[in-house]
């Protein structure tokens, strides 16, 4: 049976997400501490076409390849330097089933194959919380990075969306 997108969406419940893309949750642990959970996991999936645009979590996230394309996990480090993931299961040609992208680091994802999805696990440790995610413009990104024009362009938003 071929599974596209639509077929994700429907049987894992997924809702749009404000970076881009659709999530829905998958697991949160019990709190650790009394305050937050030790971690969150989501399913996390980008339809042809469809980028995540550029973030920063204050927690780690570790990336999991399940379906479809490959994606490109991009990150700019603390450092300013621009790394490219690939995130997928053909390990001769450059790809690894799982990403580690450190906290503190801005990083959006957009699929090998425009003309298909990618559907991926992601887990945030310390448990993710929408206080410690923060969406950038492309001018925002501009003035700190301009050597990286090329990709800030494609993977941020040139104005913010409307947060619920």
């Amino acid at each position: 049976m071929m599974r596209d997108a639509t077929y994700y969406i429907k049987h894992l419940g997924l809702e749009s997400h404000p970076e881009g893309g659709y999530f829905q949750n998958s697991y949160s642990s019990q709190n650790h501490d009394g305050n937050r959970k030790l971690y969150t996991s989501i399913y996390f999936l980008l339809g042809a076409g469809d980028v995540s645009h550029f973030h920063r979590l204050k927690s780690d996230e570790l990336w999991y390849f399940h379906d479809g394309s490959p994606l490109l996990i991009h990150v700019i480090d603390e450092e300013g330097n621009y790394i490219e993931h690939k995130l997928g299961l053909d390990l001769e040609n450059g790809e690894v089933p799982q990403v580690l992208v450190p906290k503190n680091t801005i990083f959006g994802s957009s699929v090998i194959d425009n003309r298909a999805f990618s559907l991926v696990g992601c887990m945030v440790a310390p448990g993710f919380e929408y206080e410690d995610f923060e969406l950038f413009t492309q001018n925002e990104l501009l003035h700190k990075y301009p050597s990286h024009k090329e990709i800030i362009y494609k993977m941020a938003y040139e104005t913010l969306p409307e947060l619920e």
